[in-house]
């Protein structure tokens, strides 16, 4: 059995369960082109591939990413490690390590395919795409993603690639634009359905001004989600969800609301380690249960190493704090240059969500400390009363704490 399908069996007989799915979300190659790869600081060891770099032009140095032969080496060492329990591609990558070599065949990780590419992921370089609402649109089919080929025989056997699909959807408060986003999720759900082909959903926050304040964007995302699979009954429901961290109360109004969903969060783009370690730990503090981390794992100094130290917190047996120290500390033993020096990415930043790295349309998230740290203000009714109904989750962090301060000292 896949790690996967255990976990999610155990989580559901058990909700108190510690058990914690790790995806390596490796599908950018359908959003950024060239730069989907990665920086070449980080190489499998199987090192270098051939490549031609003309020296009148430019050296290899100068370009500085990966080709997509050494993107396909680090997919088998991180599978090959065996601490993930989904790896995410696009259906050409699938295709190439599921179906032609059977790289998961005798692993208990999942390969999962990105069953669409919305138009607010086309990070593409000088492009603008990603500034305009999002819009549906599929580049691979459920049977390119099961088979590679148009159409499978469907002869009750299993298929040689994934049976598991992304399927990204984005919000963005607009009438005709989301009517349009769930007719093709209705589509692209009746389709999996028929064809047995099992697909978690990912929600974007909206990908441009959509009128709501961000501290409100959870509430909004969240009644959206249950709006949305209200009419799904269980044969077309995901198996999980992933969505942006929008702190302690979003995760857990939307975890304790139906017990059989199962809840994960986005890794987002930028940020420090620290960012990194600390966003998996609250959020699964908070109720959710897989975390899917691309750019934060992809853009590591060694990406096993960080893989194992998300594995460590998720198990309990280090905290995010520890787990920056240590990493330096493999980073130092192997004679690798951080990024940032050590007390520079123990800092909580704040962390870009949208797909190319902005933080515009209110795709950003601020990990919380703790309450007592917290000094935002709170809102107050006509009679100086405390206003709950219109608190963001900051104030009523500070207004706990200051309850608690004055209670107990």
């Amino acid at each position: 059995m896949k790690s996967l399908d255990a976990k999610l069996a155990e989580i559901k007989a058990n909700p108190k369960s510690r058990a914690f799915i790790i995806a390596d979300a490796k599908d950018a190659d359908m959003a950024f082109g060239v730069r989907a790869t990665g920086k070449r600081d980080y190489l499998s060891k199987r090192g270098a591939r051939p490549a031609q770099f003309s020296p009148e032009v430019w050296s290899r140095e100068e370009f500085g990413y990966r080709s997509l032969p050494e993107f396909l080496d680090i997919i088998r060492e991180v599978t090959n490690q065996g601490l993930v329990d989904i790896m995410l591609m696009s259906a050409y990558v699938n295709e190439q390590l599921t179906i032609k070599e059977g790289l998961f065949k005798n692993s208990h990780v999942t390969p999962a395919a990105r069953a669409n590419d919305t138009t607010d992921v086309w990070a593409v370089r000088h492009g603008c795409y990603t500034r305009e609402p999002a819009q549906p649109f599929r580049s691979a089919s459920i049977d390119q993603i099961q088979c590679g080929q148009v159409e499978c025989e469907r002869d009750g056997g299993e298929f040689p690639g994934a049976n598991l699909g992304l399927y990204s959807v984005t919000f963005v408060n607009d009438l005709a634009q989301d009517r349009e986003t769930l007719l093709a999720y209705k589509e692209f759900r009746e389709e999996a359905e028929r064809k047995k082909f099992r697909h978690f959903l990912e929600v974007f926050d909206p990908n441009v001004d959509s009128g709501i304040p961000p501290e409100k964007l959870g509430e909004f995302i969240n009644d959206n989600i249950l709006r949305t699979l209200a009419g799904v009954t269980e044969s077309g429901r995901p198996v999980f969800l992933k969505v942006v961290y929008h702190g302690p109360r979003a995760m857990e109004e939307l975890c304790q609301y139906d017990p059989n969903m199962v809840v994960g969060i986005m890794g987002g783009s930028s940020g420090t380690t620290y960012d990194a370690f600390k966003l998996i730990h609250e959020a699964q503090k908070y109720g959710a249960r897989v975390a899917l981390y691309g750019r934060k794992i992809n853009n590591a100094e060694h990406q096993l190493a960080f893989i194992e130290m998300l594995r460590f917190i998720v198990d309990g047996r280090i905290s995010p704090e520890e787990a920056v120290r240590a990493y330096h500390g493999v980073l130092q033993g192997k004679g690798i240059k951080p990024q940032r020096a050590l007390e520079e990415d123990s800092k909580l930043t704040d962390q870009a969500m949208s797909y190319d790295g902005a933080s515009g349309g209110g795709k950003s998230v601020r990990l919380l400390t703790s309450a007592a740290t917290t000094t935002a203000a709170w809102s107050k009714g006509a009679a100086g009363l405390p206003d709950f109904a219109n608190m963001t989750s900051a104030q009523r962090l500070a207004y706990d704490a200051a309850r608690l301060k004055r209670k107990f000292g």
